[in-house]
């Protein structure tokens, strides 16, 4: 299933995409035994016994209930997450080695996932406009695979890390190469305003084999920069959630983004940066893509 939220004259809301049609939960849920209807997208990740109801709706919904995806605006899955979005950096091999590369150092795998977080004001949408400030010259992009948390929990153990999953989402790191040097972390320059954009929409664990091979790619003005299979990963989901989640509580929608392939601006010889009017497209089979347009401000 695919969850997504929309934006409307009423405010946002929650629905569900099937091929080139969205249905719109609040206006075919029907209050019973099931409760009332989910307000989000969140309140779906958050409980459980919603989503089994939510697969009796679709499956009951009329035609007249079902309207066109197209001409739909698209928001992120989870517009304003309860707090900072989790991300993972160095985790493909060869994104590791263009790194090295352009510091002049050894390519070295860490031994562990190297955590950093991105603020609640950097998320956007999938059609969003992202925004170059004028603190920065040097802003990258950067396609992920990210994963929302569907069960609490604490101390969570590899084999049982996918089980915790609700679904999966494209999501890009965008970066500022110069600000993420300058502060000496890399806090600061993963945390400009709208640097994460997030969907088109969220799908569901069962309909998403994270176990097997899924190709993600980006491009820039229609130039592919960015292709390469999640098999590249040095942790893969299970590794990371389990080590997140040791000594420190994950909650249900949490969002877990799992680092980039090579081919980012920052490896490419000679380096190239994100401009005014840039379209960035990032996509990953078996999801969808997201493109947003970069502006000057």
């Amino acid at each position: 299933m695919k969850v997504a939220t929309v934006e409307t004259e009423s405010g946002s809301r929650p629905v569900v995409v099937v091929e080139d049609r969205i249905l719109d939960i609040a206006s075919a849920w029907k209050s019973g035994e099931s409760g009332p209807a989910p307000n989000s997208v969140l309140d779906i990740v958050r409980n459980s016994p919603m989503l089994a109801a939510l697969r009796q709706v679709v499956e009951a919904a009329g035609s007249d209930l079902w309207s066109p995806l197209a001409g739909a605006k698209l928001l992120a899955p989870i517009p304003r997450p309860a707090k900072n979005v989790f991300c993972v950096g160095r985790n493909y091999k060869l994104h590791i080695e263009e790194g090295a590369r352009a510091r002049g150092v050894p390519a070295e795998y860490p031994p562990l996932p190297e955590f950093f977080t991105k603020p609640p004001t950097t998320v956007i949408g999938p059609e969003a406009e992202i925004r170059l400030p004028g603190n920065t010259q040097k802003l990258d992009y950067e396609v992920e695979l990210a994963f929302v948390v569907g069960r609490t929990g604490r101390d969570i153990s590899v084999e049982d890390a996918l089980g915790h999953i609700f679904g999966f989402t494209v999501l890009n790191d965008v970066t500022a190469r110069d600000l993420q040097r300058a502060h000496g972390q890399w806090f600061k320059g993963k945390a400009l305003d709208t640097t994460c954009p997030i969907g088109p929409w969220i799908v569901t664990a069962d309909e998403f084999d994270v176990t097997q091979e899924h190709r993600l790619w980006l491009t820039v003005n229609g130039e592919i920069r960015q292709d390469a299979f999640i098999s590249d990963m040095v942790f893969d989901c299970a590794a990371i959630l389990s080590s997140l989640s040791a000594g420190m509580t994950v909650e249900a929608g949490d969002i877990i983004t799992t680092g980039t392939p090579s081919g980012v601006g920052l490896g490419l010889n000679p380096q190239i940066w994100l401009k005014d009017g840039d379209v960035v497209e990032a996509g990953i089979e078996g999801i969808g893509s997201i493109r947003n347009t970069v502006r000057a401000v």
